[in-house]
């Protein structure tokens, strides 16, 4: 039977002199603790890696087996997003660290590759997460460790790890994308492809050229007409070919034509060929209706990445970043900054729809609702909304967008309320801490799944650094 965590821990002989040094182990220790009075994270988190985790076991240096378990893959989780580290620099740091050896619960044995862990990692689903959260959040009201009393909302822009997207440069990204899954079919089965050469300098040099002209000629939109349609002419001309390749292959994949570990990769560059080429048809119709017919494409049909097809221009009315790329989130936080609730977007949701929701699970988590709620100015849709909220909440501070009236001016100048609005700011820092110290200004995990699963497993680690503070 396959164990979910590690029971017998290693002594240590020998602390540190170092009173910084003594927090950092505190800190650690303090989650741990955390971690083995909820023994439902680890039970949630175990039924997803119960079966990939069979497959993980290495040989130590002496020969014997060494079985890495559920609450090891969840700990070192936490330590990259706490530690900010990459996939390749929190292996090295924890196998170079006796103490991190000791909270992931390796201690002696073998440390995992990144590889593995990576794979492992990304078997936790963006549900296991929010429920790990759930659980955090209802052992801390059952401690009494957070109160119900106030509760403030906010959203924030998570960006996606694209690079900025142009006509050219996505027209660019598919031609070498294909160019690649081609080649490497090719090494397999030279006849299925054929002779035909792969213009991919001539490519490259084509988007250079129109990014440069258009980087120092702003206005110059009519010359650059006919180096994008020879551009565009060539990712039609390698998205065809790539999808007569595609049925070519389909059928040798169907009649069994290659060896199985050569069938087993030839079904993979499939899947690709078809996603990309989906992904870069989409494209090729979008930089036509722009360039060629001049035509204003909405945002809503627009790709900005065939890397991350899911990704959402944002407009946010930020000064500073005018236009992002990624997706919306919503937190909902308590007094004592502890996150209660998150939820993630994929399209831009309406802020004042998104309180009926936070305020039920609200009741459902502390078995009342709060006796204050604030929330920024994007939340507010009209007095007959805040009075109706009012009916359930003793101060809602959620202020007018534009000219208010005698009543209104009275509301947003009430003691009470402006307390409350104190308190609102309170969550600014929260997401500045999110992004600045746990790294969700980007999520470096690609796909919509794993996008929702690193927001998920952000808010965790926040949670537990916070806890382990009480």
């Amino acid at each position: 039977m396959r164990p979910r965590m590690n029971t017998q821990s290693e002594l240590n002989f020998q602390p540190s002199n170092l009173e910084i040094t003594n927090q950092y182990y505190r800190k650690y220790d303090a989650i741990s603790s955390i971690l083995d009075d909820n023994p439902g994270i680890v039970d949630a988190i175990h039924r997803e890696l119960v079966q990939a985790l069979e497959e993980a076991a290495v040989e130590d240096r002496h020969g014997a087996k060494f079985k890495y378990t559920s609450d090891t893959i969840l700990r070192i989780v936490l330590c990259q997003i706490i530690e900010g580290c990459s996939l390749r620099e929190i292996v090295i740091r924890i196998d170079d660290s006796n103490f991190l050896r000791s909270f992931v619960s390796i201690c002696n044995g073998p440390m995992i590759d990144f590889t593995t862990f990576c794979r492992l990692k990304n078997l936790i689903g963006p549900e296991t997460w929010k429920q790990v959260n759930e659980l955090l959040a209802r052992a801390a009201v059952k401690g009494g460790l957070i109160d119900g009393e106030q509760l403030r909302l906010d959203t924030t822009a998570v960006e996606t790890n694209i690079h900025w997207p142009t006509d050219s440069s996505l027209l660019w990204d598919t031609y070498r994308t294909l160019a690649r899954l081609l080649e490497r079919i090719r090494e397999i089965d030279p006849v299925l492809v054929g002779d035909q050469r792969l213009l991919i300098k001539k490519v490259k040099r084509l988007q250079q050229k129109i990014a440069r002209k258009a980087t120092k000629h702003p206005s110059a939109g009519p010359t650059l007409e006919p180096l994008y349609i020879q551009l565009i002419r060539l990712v039609e001309r390698i998205c065809e070919w790539s999808g007569d390749i595609g049925t070519a292959l389909a059928g040798n994949l169907a009649r069994h034509r290659y060896p199985t570990l050569d069938q087993a990769t030839m079904e993979f560059l499939l899947q690709q060929i078809i996603h990309y080429g989906v992904l870069g048809e989409q494209v090729i119709d979008q930089a036509c209706r722009r360039i060629v017919d001049k035509e204003k494409v909405p945002n809503k049909e627009k790709i900005f990445s065939i890397f991350e097809p899911h990704t959402e221009l944002l407009k946010r009315g930020k000064a500073a970043k005018p236009i992002e790329f990624g997706h919306m989130i919503q937190i909902g936080q308590v007094d004592g900054k502890f996150i209660t609730d998150y939820d993630v977007f994929e399209a831009k949701p309406v802020e004042y729809e998104l309180i009926g929701p936070a305020l039920e699970h609200h009741k459902r988590l502390f078995g009342t609702y709060p006796d204050k709620v604030a929330a920024d100015k994007g939340y507010y849709e009209s007095m007959k909304q805040i009075d109706h909220l009012g009916k359930k909440i003793e101060v809602v501070a959620i202020a007018k967008k534009g000219k208010r009236t005698e009543e209104q001016t009275l509301r947003e100048t009430d003691p009470a309320f402006r307390h409350a609005q104190r308190f609102r700011a309170g969550v600014e820092g929260t997401i500045s801490f999110l992004k600045r110290v746990l790294g969700l200004f980007r999520c470096y995990n690609k796909g919509w799944e794993h996008y929702t699963a690193t927001v998920g497993a952000t808010i965790l680690a926040h949670n537990l650094l916070l806890l382990a503070r009480c």
